[in-house]
């Protein structure tokens, strides 16, 4: 099945701004994120290619190169072929070389690619809001002591390889080119290994988990990543290490809803104040009270606006809005004096209309019956 293009993943022009990305990004990410939706694996695919084509699309050397090359750019095993050279073979290593900083990480000294890891962190609203200190284990490989990476025996050392005198690479002559692959001998490394380590098999690496501090701003939304340079996976026999992504996902909050940096806040409201008018208190994220006037005769679905009341903005000093709406609730449970009371309420209108939305929904409703009887 063909791989869809970036540009129709994320439902923007191929012209579109990096605001207009990032805001489609996020719309799509909230959406299809994995804990709005348990056990729905297509869900979860779509949440992964979102979060692949925003990848690429929000760097302008790897959107450059897509735009040019498709996805062949990113897939090394299904390019295309010029000139009779196979794109995933000799040549796509020269162009692993002029983009490889930016095409699936960093290459070592050595020519091996270290591997980066991925940690979901879920955090409430409320830490969103104000930012945290979140300690975090995750289980990854590390350097091994014994060897210090090296994946020799103690008391030798690698040896430089025959193949490639140590270069890590080799370069074959083909037709009018000269094509440079990756030494077959010593995949890369430059050395090869006598005499492996007895506790890492000269794999260089052990199996360990490890305790990270991750600093998460205030203002963080879903899908929000976190990078900590030179915490994922060592590469072989001492490479440079990869990175730890740690994406943030913001639980539902019981009381409040979140738009971007906006809080919307559902408020059920007495039917004798909504009708007289007068004053309430209402919680706000960052734990204070806040007054709103509710003025009289206010309906159900009427928002009262709280300025910079709502949720921090990211890598900024500015808070966004909270937005009340009310819900005018009916009264239940009556006791006959208040069936009574009611009851004169409705009678003592001397003709007035009380009810104006309903009286102008019968009124509509008449005039439909009457135009089917005509």
């Amino acid at each position: 099945m063909a791989k869809q293009d970036y540009y129709e993943t994320l439902g923007v022009p191929k012209n579109a701004g990096a605001d207009t990305l990032k805001s489609a990004f996020r719309k799509l990410a909230m959406s299809f994120h994995p804990d709005r939706n348990p056990g729905d694996e297509e869900a979860e695919t779509k949440f992964k290619e979102i979060n692949e084509a925003y990848e690429v699309l929000k760097d302008d050397e790897k959107r450059a190169t897509y735009d040019r090359f498709g996805h062949a750019a990113f897939e090394g095993g299904s390019g295309p072929q010029a000139g009779g050279f196979d794109f995933a073979g000799g040549f796509a290593d020269i162009f692993d070389e002029m983009f490889g900083d930016f095409v699936g990480g960093r290459r070592s000294a050595g020519g091996s690619r270290q591997a980066d890891l991925r940690y979901n962190l879920e955090i409430s609203l409320a830490d969103a809001f104000n930012g945290r200190k979140v300690e975090i284990r995750v289980p990854t490989t590390t350097a091994c002591e014994t060897c210090n990476g090296s994946g020799a025996k103690a008391g030798t050392s690698p040896v430089t390889c025959s193949h490639c005198r140590g270069a890590g690479r080799v370069r074959a002559q083909q037709g009018f080119f000269t094509i440079e692959r990756t030494c077959p001998a010593c995949h890369g490394h430059g050395k090869v290994i006598k005499e492996p380590c007895n506790v890492c098999g000269g794999t260089g690496r052990t199996r360990k988990e490890k305790t990270l501090s991750v600093d998460v701003p205030p203002g963080v939304v879903d899908g929000t990543r976190i990078r900590l340079a030179g915490e994922g996976e060592p590469a072989a026999q001492g490479g440079a290490p990869g990175d730890l992504y740690i994406f943030i996902a913001v639980a539902p909050h019981r009381i409040f809803q979140r738009d971007g940096s906006n809080i919307f806040c559902r408020v059920p409201i007495p039917m004798a104040k909504a009708s007289l008018g007068g004053a309430i208190e209402v919680p706000t994220i960052d734990g204070t009270r806040a007054k709103v006037n509710i003025p009289e005769g206010t309906q159900s679905g009427q928002q009262f606006r709280l300025r910079n009341k709502g949720m921090s903005v990211l890598r900024s000093k500015n808070r966004g809005d909270m937005f009340i709406e009310a819900t005018v609730e009916t009264p239940v449970n009556l006791t006959k004096r208040q069936r009574e009371l009611l009851n004169e309420f409705e009678g003592a209108g001397g003709g007035k209309s009380h009810s104006p939305e309903s009286e102008g929904f019968f009124t509509k409703v008449k005039e439909f019956w009457d135009d089917l009887t005509e």
